[in-house]
């Protein structure tokens, strides 16, 4: 669902769209991108467990196709905030990524991944991974471009959207003290 922020205001049939800004938000859910890749014993180490490693490229992958098709261009990995290993996945057991913006800035895009490893042979699920990625769109010279916004629906998107800023916060204090 799209909806046009801005004002003064009017509604189309397409959501509801404010002259001035021009600004489009784009439903949390609408973003989400979902993969399932199935781990093979050379994804694994001497444990047999998925190496951390290709865990991070795909969590790395999928957020830039969240995050791509949220923005239509470019986009480039400027940070990853935070990530959780919270359970392994063995070989044979499948993987389910899913991801989707959290939060929007003028050109990038928060965007949270969770990992799920399912045992195809006894149908059991648990989470193995969380993820906060932060991606910015380019144009095709890297120059940072406008993303549309988003806004939260479910309550567990209002929760990750509202703590927003506070992670933004954390970021932007991390890059400070690495100038020191």
């Amino acid at each position: 669902m799209y909806v046009k922020l801005g004002r003064p205001s009017f509604v189309t049939g397409e959501g509801l769209f404010l002259e001035e800004t021009n600004v489009e938000k784009i439903a949390i859910n609408a973003t989400k991108t979902v993969q399932t890749r199935l781990v093979l014993p050379p994804d694994t180490n001497h444990l047999g467990t998925i190496f951390g490693g290709k865990v991070l490229a795909y969590i790395d992958e999928i957020a830039a196709l969240t995050a791509m098709k949220h923005a239509n261009s470019y986009v480039v990995t400027a940070s990853i905030d935070s990530v959780d290993f919270l359970s392994p996945a063995k070989a044979g057991d499948s993987l389910t990524l899913e991801s989707f913006i959290t939060y929007t800035g003028t050109s990038s895009m928060e965007v949270y991944v969770k990992v799920t490893a399912t045992d195809l042979i006894r149908h059991e699920e648990k989470l193995t991974t969380e993820s906060f990625l932060t991606m910015v769109a380019v144009d095709q010279d890297g120059k940072p471009i406008p993303v549309p916004g988003v806004y939260p629906e479910s309550e567990d998107e209002k929760k990750l959207f509202e703590s927003a800023p506070q992670r933004k916060k954390h970021r932007e204090k991390r890059a400070v003290s690495r100038k020191g």
